[in-house]
């Protein structure tokens, strides 16, 4: 079966992995060979103009050439709310930086990275201080386990 991606997607560089929040948004990049994923940073949002510095600071300082925003969906798989704000975000976020986004479901990864941290036996705050970025890390491994495995990505297709 052909590959149906677009170019963009196999362009060298890092991806960046994106747990959109209100005040926080937890970010995760790939190496250059884009095998493995790290916990980046938790940004804490700030006005427009703050935010648009930050994300094309991002780009312009570790060479990413792809987003990948999670959406929150139910467990049904239909899209929430907070899909609808994360999809505005992400069209923002391809407007003021020029990279590309694609979407992909973030379902559990939230509780996944709670999980992983209270295994830890980290305190509250540190685990609320590592959390988004965790959870961006989480889904943006799930991203690349299904985009090597010959599919297409499962992203969740506009409405």
């Amino acid at each position: 079966m052909a590959d149906e991606r677009e170019p963009t997607t196999e362009s060298p560089g890092r991806i960046a992995g994106i747990d959109y929040g209100t005040a926080r948004i937890g970010v995760a990049l790939t190496d250059r060979e884009r095998r493995i994923v790290s916990p980046w940073d938790n940004y804490r949002r700030g006005d427009e103009r703050a935010d648009a510095e930050y994300f094309r600071g991002l780009v312009a300082g570790e060479g990413v050439v792809l987003f990948v925003v999670g959406l929150p969906v139910h467990l049904s798989g239909r899209e929430s709310e907070k899909s609808g704000e994360a999809r505005e975000f992400g069209k923002w976020l391809q407007e003021v930086t020029g990279v590309p986004v694609e979407w992909f479901d973030e379902r559990f990864t939230s509780q996944e990275a709670d999980e992983v941290l209270a295994a830890g036996r980290l305190s509250g705050r540190k685990r609320a201080e590592r959390r988004d970025k965790l959870a961006a890390q989480i889904m943006l491994n799930a991203y690349l386990e299904s985009d090597r495995s010959g599919r297409q990505p499962r992203g969740l297709d506009e409405d």
